[in-house]
């Protein structure tokens, strides 16, 4: 069994849930034995190294810190979101590259009583790993239920095959490892052009209208090329094109309905797992028609309770006026 240290993230116990649950019952299947770095802290997703680079790369080597102080001769660590990837694989390269950011970020460490070593792990991604070490010989004599029928789009997002620093995937703009992946499951994968475009990340808060053009961009080409699903590997790509697709669809007066399911989810049901324990049913585009070719019963979409209302709290403040009010406010003062 191959053992590897694990850097989970932060999305992987919250809004990639399924993404979470599924690794941990296909993991021991395919011989692998994760590791969890221990006080692991935020990467800082994808804003932080935009506003400032020194603290922003102590944040993302602290974590790569604890995993070579707790390595004890395993020196991999397999991040499965795609922006922790990027940021910790990154955050390697450039304290190598740029010695003088190395020196500042261990003198930030330090405080802490840490150092790291650039080039001392290997950084590498969850889908890396299943089909360069585990192999797909491997994953195939693993399927008891063949997902025969299913036509699958595969979606790796923007930031898992490039810059590639350790140039570890096999095409920037086409990489071929998810299909490859899929097809040992007994997919029908479709040739999907958009597989490594951007989901419009954060745009959904601060461009709203760019983000539905990206988002529609991916859905509609999944849907001309009749596929049944997206596969993804981020949790940020899953998120934006299982959640905002319903604004997507009233923004441009469309109505598309592609489930967006990670990859590990579909490996469990080949691997002959229920639907539940691998978290189907947290999509919010729900996957029960795509599931029902292969004759897979989708449990019910989770619900939560409303939270209840605190009797007393924190005072809030008013709200803002309104432009209209604001010009009124004014004018009466006057």
């Amino acid at each position: 069994m191959g053992k590897y240290l694990y850097y989970p993230g932060c999305s992987m116990e919250s809004s990639a849930r399924a993404y979470h649950d599924s690794l941990l019952k296909v993991a021991p299947v395919i011989g692998i034995d994760l590791e969890e770095i221990e006080d692991w802290n935020c990467c800082g997703a994808t804003e932080y190294l935009g506003i400032s680079l020194t603290p922003a790369y102590s944040l993302i080597s602290r974590n790569l810190a604890l995993a070579s102080k707790q390595a004890n001769g395993n020196h991999t660590v397999v991040a499965p979101c795609s922006a922790c990837y990027l940021n910790l694989a990154k955050a390697d390269y450039y304290m190598r590259e740029q010695p003088k950011l190395g020196e500042m970020v261990n003198e930030a460490l330090a405080v802490g009583g840490l150092h790291y070593e650039p080039g001392s792990l290997d950084v590498r991604h969850l889908l890396d790993v299943i089909v360069y070490d585990i192999g797909l010989d491997t994953v195939k004599s693993k399927v008891t239920r063949p997902l025969t029928g299913l036509r699958v789009a595969p979606y790796l997002g923007c930031m898992v095959p490039r810059p590639d620093y350790e140039k570890r995937w096999s095409d920037h703009e086409h990489p071929v490892e998810l299909d490859q992946l899929l097809k040992a499951l007994g997919a029908e994968v479709i040739d999907f052009p958009l597989k490594t475009h951007c989901c419009g990340g954060h745009m959904t808060q601060i461009g709203p209208d760019t983000a539905f053009e990206l988002i529609r961009r991916l859905v509609s080409s999944a849907d001309n090329y009749h596929a049944d699903l997206m596969a993804a590997l981020c949790p940020m790509c899953q998120m934006n094109v299982d959640a905002y697709q319903g604004e997507m669809n009233h923004h441009f007066g469309t109505s598309y309905h592609m489930p967006i399911i990670f990859f590990t989810q579909l490996m469990g049901l080949a691997f002959g797992m229920e639907a539940k324990e691998l978290g189907f049913g947290m999509e919010l585009v729900s996957a029960k028609k795509a599931l029902e070719k292969i004759g897979v019963e989708t449990p019910a979409p989770e619900t939560k309770p409303a939270r209840p209302k605190k009797a007393a709290g924190l005072p809030m403040p008013k709200p803002l006026p309104l432009r209209h009010q604001a010009a009124e406010i004014d004018e009466e003062k006057k």
